[in-house]
Order: C-alpha cells, then structure tokens, then sequence
C-alpha cells in the first residue's frame, strides 16, 4: 500500500504542478523536477507523515523500477530519429556535431580543472579533472525529449539536436573509457588499463546487437497481431524485455561485461522504425502509453537530488567550474563543428544550448568512479550530483527558449489568439432567416 500512494503521490502532485507553472510559461519538465524536491526527503519528506513525501532517499530508490522502464521509452522514441529516410538529411551533420561538441566539451573542461588544479592544488588532483571531463560530454535525452513533445518543436534544430542526443551517450561511453581508464592508471599504476578500455567499448558493441536482435524480433512478431491494442502490448513488453536483458553482466576471462539500457532500446526503436512499415503509427500509440511512467520518472528524479552537497564548499567551487566549462564547451563545440557540417544559421547559434541538461548517464558514471577510486570518487559523485541538481532545473526552460527563438516552437501571439477566439464568435452566431422577395 505505501509503494502505491506513493506514486499516487508522485503523479498527481507533478500533474497539478504543471497548472501552475504553465502560467509562467515553464516546460513540464521543470515542474516535475520541482515538484520531486518539494515532496522529496529534503522538504516535505522531512515532516515524516506517511504518503507526504517521500521521507528517505531508500524510498524514492526502491521505485527505481519505474525509472528503469522510462528510460527504456525515451530511448526507444529516440531510435525513431534515426530513421534512413531522415537521416539522409541530417545524418552527415548530426554525426559530425555528435562526435565533436563531445570531444570539445571534454577538453575545455579538462582544460578549466587542470588549471583550477595547479591553482590549487589540494582542492582536486588531476586523475579528478579528467575523470570529470569525460562525464562532462554526456547529455541527458529526457528532459530534451520531453520538451520536444510538450511544444510540438519542428525545424532544422530539432531535426538535428535529437539524433545528436542520441550519439551522445555512445560517444561519452567511449570518451569515459579512455578518461577513467587514464585516471585509474595515474592513482595507482593499474597494469589493467586494457580492461578499463575494453570493458566500455564491448559494453557499447554488445548493446547495439542486442538491441538490434530485439529489433528484428518485435518487426517480425508485429506482423502476426493486427489491432493496435495487441501491437501496443507487444511493443510495450519489448521494450521492458530489452530493460530487463540489458541488466544482465558476464564474464569473459578477466574481463566483465554489461549493457547500456540507453543505447540497447535506441537500437531497438532504430530497428524497428526502418523495418516495420507501420512503425510510425505504432510508435505514436506507444508513446502515449509512457506519458504517466515519464511523469513519474521526472518527479522521482526531482525527489533523488540531495541538497547536502551545497555544504560542502570544494564541491561548489568545483562545480561552479565544471558547469561554466561545461556549458561553454557544449556552445562552442556545437557552433564549431555545426560550421564545419554546413548547418544552417539557426543550428549553429542555438543547438549548443539544448545540449545542456545533464542527468542518467553522467551519474552513471560517476556512481562507477565513486566505486574504484575512493574518497576522489566520491567526490566526483558530489560535483556531479551539484551540477545534475543545476542543469536539470534549468536545462529545460533553456532548451524551450533556444527552440522558441530558432523558430522550432511557434508561440501564439495574444493577437492572433484574440483573433482566433473572435472568428469563432462569429461562426457560432445564429443565421438569420431568408428575406422573401
């Protein structure tokens, strides 16, 4: 009962948030976040009464399922933006700008936490700098995701910012092998660098044929169901399905492997959208499926942020840092490697802001460096806890005016409004009766 009126909680109270902040204007997604730090253990959860709020972190934890699968429909609507018929258009241009912004990001934030290390030097060693360079490429598709649907954003920046969303999980991954495994070798001279290099890129290898094996699974079982209700079954117990699979981990000799649940339903959803013709339909039935999960997702994300970290002040000095190098980089690199791709103007002076939220990947890996490398690694986990906390309450509201002003989200002027809402006036006043001559 109490796991029950907890999400009961959860779902109404974000749901009765977003009436509020939409008379500010605000994306939904920031008032889910909101709405999980009111209800979360660091506000109302603190009364302690029963179905407030969730009063420990354990409590927001063990709905982790919820997440799980939320995560898997994100991603799995993000596959769709790799179909072959778009990426024609876009493809060349959202791979050149998803691999690069990541690689420029990394590098002006090892470059800023180098420098604030030789400034000073017992605030962070250099093993920390680049470890946290390398989470800085990641960016979080949910929030961006959700942003999109909300306003219906189409145009030339949207058609290129969810592919390179996409990429950069797989990109980070790669990135975060070679950083972490560098960093792991400066601690303690670990002669197992290869394994630090191998684990990752198998783990990005593995997701993808696996996701793709459940891709041409789904297309071909899709054929033999002909209601959408049936349909909608089958592509709501695949995705769980590939969740589920991609939390297994074995080993191979000396080696250990694992998925990312990101990128396994990614391929699942690019699979089955350029292979199953009624994939488009079928996806939209889908996503309306996940609305209440993604709801969920976002106010159990707002209630797992810890404020505690704001006590600490290395970790905000630090943070601080991190987030201006991080955001410069992600402005930089987008605007750069768009001028190289020849993308349009508005792709290259708005992109780099939508890139900025940061939220499942980065932890991720953080929580994997929190576990290797000791009091650094928790200290990594803080800074990025900081700026998690940062990005996510502010990331959104900036992807929606970046949208806005490229043109992607089309406003409605009060003018037009009014001049909407008279026609209609108009068109519901009686007929009067013929006159007969």
């Amino acid at each position: 009962m109490q796991t029950l009126l907890l999400v009961a909680v959860a779902l109404f109270a974000g749901l009765l948030m977003t009436r509020l902040f939409v008379k500010f204007h605000l994306p939904d997604v920031t008032a889910y976040l909101v709405t999980g730090v009111l209800i979360g253990p660091c506000v109302l959860g603190r009364i302690g009464i029963p179905g407030l709020g969730f009063r420990t972190f354990a409590e927001v934890e063990s709905l982790g399922l919820i997440n799980d699968v939320a995560l898997g429909f994100i991603a799995f609507a993000i596959g769709h933006e790799f179909r072959l018929s778009a990426l024609k258009q876009t493809g060349k241009q959202a791979t050149i700008i998803g691999i690069l912004q990541a690689v420029i990001t990394t590098i002006f934030v090892d470059i800023a936490l180098v420098a604030l290390h030789f400034a000073m030097p017992d605030l962070l060693s250099i093993p920390v700098a680049i470890t946290l360079g390398a989470i800085a490429a990641a960016t979080a598709p949910a929030a961006t995701l959700m942003v999109v649907r909300q306003y219906k954003a189409k145009g030339p920046v949207t058609d290129v910012l969810l592919p390179v969303v996409a990429l950069d999980d797989a990109v980070g991954l790669v990135i975060f092998a070679i950083s972490f495994g560098t960093a792991q070798a400066m601690i303690n001279g670990t002669t197992h660098i290869a394994a630090l290099i191998i684990e990752p890129l198998g783990e990005v290898i593995l997701s993808v044929l696996l996701g793709g094996a459940v891709g041409f699974g789904l297309t071909y079982l899709e054929r033999f169901f002909h209601s959408h209700r049936n349909r909608n079954a089958l592509i709501v117990g695949s995705v769980i399905l590939t969740v589920a699979l991609s939390q297994l981990k074995f080993e191979v000799g000396s080696f250990t492997f694992g998925f990312s649940s990101l990128l396994v339903c990614m391929m699942l959803g690019t699979v089955f959208c350029n292979f199953c013709p009624l994939s488009e339909d079928l996806m939209l039935q889908a996503d309306r499926w996940s609305g209440p999960a993604l709801t969920l997702f976002f106010v159990l994300s707002g209630s797992a942020l810890q404020f505690d970290v704001f006590g600490q002040a290395a970790v905000v000095l630090i943070g601080v840092a991190y987030i201006l190098a991080r955001s410069l980089g992600k402005y930089c690199g987008a605007r750069w490697s768009s001028r190289l791709a020849q993308s349009p103007e508005t792709v290259k002076k708005y992109l780099g802001i939508t890139l900025l939220p940061q939220a499942g990947v980065a932890l991720g890996m953080c929580t994997t460096a929190a576990r290797t490398m000791g009091a650094e690694g928790g200290l990594i986990r803080n800074i990025i806890l900081f700026s998690v906390l940062i990005y996510e309450l502010v990331g959104p509201s900036l992807t929606k005016m970046a949208l806005t002003k490229a043109g992607d989200i089309q406003e409605k002027s009060k003018e037009l409004e009014h001049r909407r809402e008279k026609l209609l006036q108009e068109v519901d006043k009686p007929v009067p009766p013929a006159f007969d001559k």
